[in-house]
């Protein structure tokens, strides 16, 4: 991707200080979805940094990896996986507890949406941590999904979530914080 088009990325993300609660300084992504040629660029410097060409199944964690999951699923001419909270998803799951900064959550994915073998993208707006996208990748590999690499729109690269993936293949972010 161009160095013109990623200032503009960068510019684009707005930050809002104090939230959700003080002391946080929140990468607001809204400035970025609502501009269709940013948000388009975004979603090809996503797959362009993969490298992938063909996937069977693009994964996105809840909620915003919807969004960037299901059009890199589209562009790729794959399917779309929803990686859930505990209780949204109708049909049997297969689920995962994961620890947070203070306690603990918990994701699933329908038993059946990944049959082994197939090649699996995980796509999310943001990797700070590391914990949900850990939990993901635990639940895809636990299907038998071959993971192909993890996309993110953002990395807060600060908070060493690169660190927890690194066994899990390729991590790429678009915008490095």
């Amino acid at each position: 991707m161009d160095p013109h088009t990623l200032a503009s990325l960068h510019a684009a993300v707005r930050d809002v200080p104090d939230f959700p609660q003080p002391g946080i300084l929140f990468k607001d992504i809204t400035p970025v979805l609502s501009d269709p040629r940013l948000f388009s660029h975004a979603i090809d410097g996503m797959i362009e940094q993969s490298g992938v060409t063909s996937v069977d199944k693009v994964v996105g964690i809840d909620a915003r990896g919807f969004i960037f999951g299901a059009l890199i699923a589209q562009r790729l001419q794959a399917g779309f996986i929803p990686v859930r909270k505990k209780g949204k998803l109708p049909y049997r799951t297969r689920g995962v507890d994961y620890a947070l900064e203070y306690g603990t959550a918990h994701i699933e994915i329908h038993e059946d949406a990944i049959a082994p073998g197939e090649t699996v993208l995980l796509a999310d707006d943001l990797l700070a941590t590391g914990g949900t996208a850990t939990a993901a990748l635990d639940l895809i590999s636990a299907l038998g999904g071959q993971i192909l690499g993890s996309l993110f729109f953002i990395e807060l690269s600060f908070l060493q979530g690169r660190e927890k993936l690194r066994h899990t293949g390729p991590i790429h972010a678009l915008l490095t914080y």
